[in-house]
């Protein structure tokens, strides 16, 4: 072998067998497992059909999809108008306390996710902090029932993945050039134009990535709608993890897990282009 093949293999190698192993393989599994049938108690009978992709497409399943994309949709906007201002309010820190401020950002991520819900839970209750609060102030004059909700759902779903919505914002708008800023206003430009036709377009990568980061766990979390929701509000994740855990319908499960996977795939591609054409416009000038 030449050399140079050998250095790639031994630098690539242990990338490629960690995707192989831990992505490749389960992917193929689970597509191969969508066109088996579920056996009479359990298991896979390899006897190879449509009738799992059919099955997907029953409205009962379309309106847990199209609920789930919902939920993850207002998950994403409201991560989105809180994580914009708050990354590019750390932009604009002073270089020591930048680091501070991110360290709190990611510092949820070293508490325990079901540890967080729980607080949630405490807060959101009807005996809870939130409505005890609002009970003393006078803002309502007996407890509102906030709790297994559909809006407890967003709020946790938020908090759960703000942070991955606020880090590629920051990394976005930290390369922003200056002078382009400077250039806009010296044309004269408002603050608003310049945000609309420099800032966000130049950042448009990072928005998409967030975006990603954020929409597509929240699309098949199972923990929140179990926690939050009281198991009344029903998304993709908890649909895919009864039908693997309960139903023992792997053959079903794998037609809707492969599902998320689908959109997964299409957002990354249209992250990919967003990426090229703001990349194309940097590079005309």
């Amino acid at each position: 072998m030449p050399r140079r093949t050998v250095e790639r293999l031994v630098l690539l190698g242990p990338g490629l067998a960690f995707y192989a192993v831990l992505v490749a393989a389960p992917v193929l599994l689970v597509t191969g497992y969508m066109f088996a049938h579920r056996a009479r108690f359990g298991g896979v009978e390899w006897d190879l059909g449509l009738d799992n992709v059919t099955r997907a497409f029953e409205p009962v399943y379309l309106e847990v999809f199209r609920s789930s994309l919902r939920l993850a949709l207002a998950a994403t906007v409201i991560a989105l108008v809180i994580g914009y201002p708050t990354a590019y309010a750390i932009t604009r820190l002073p270089a020591r306390w930048r680091t501070v401020a991110l360290v709190l950002v990611v510092v949820p991520f070293w508490t325990s996710f079901l540890i967080r819900m729980y607080a949630w839970i405490v807060l959101l209750n009807s005996q809870g902090v939130v409505n005890d609060a609002l009970t003393s102030i006078g803002v309502v004059d007996e407890p509102v029932g906030m709790l297994y909700t559909r809006g407890a759902v967003v709020v946790g779903l938020v908090y759960a993945y703000l942070p991955l919505m606020i880090l590629p914002l920051y990394a976005a708008i930290e390369k922003l050039d200056p002078q382009l800023l400077e250039a806009s206003a010296n044309l004269g430009a408002t603050r608003a134009r310049t945000f609309v036709g420099v800032t966000l377009p130049l950042t448009s990568p990072g928005l998409m990535t967030g975006s990603i980061l954020v929409f597509v766990p929240s699309l098949g979390n199972f923990v929140v709608p179990e926690l939050l929701g009281g198991g009344k509000t029903v998304m993709v994740g908890n649909l895919i993890r009864d039908q693997f855990l309960k139903a023992q319908d792997w053959p079903f499960g794998s037609v809707l897990a492969m599902s998320v996977v689908v959109v997964l795939v299409l957002l990354f591609l249209a992250q990919a282009w967003v990426t090229q054409r703001v990349e194309g416009r940097v590079a005309r000038g």
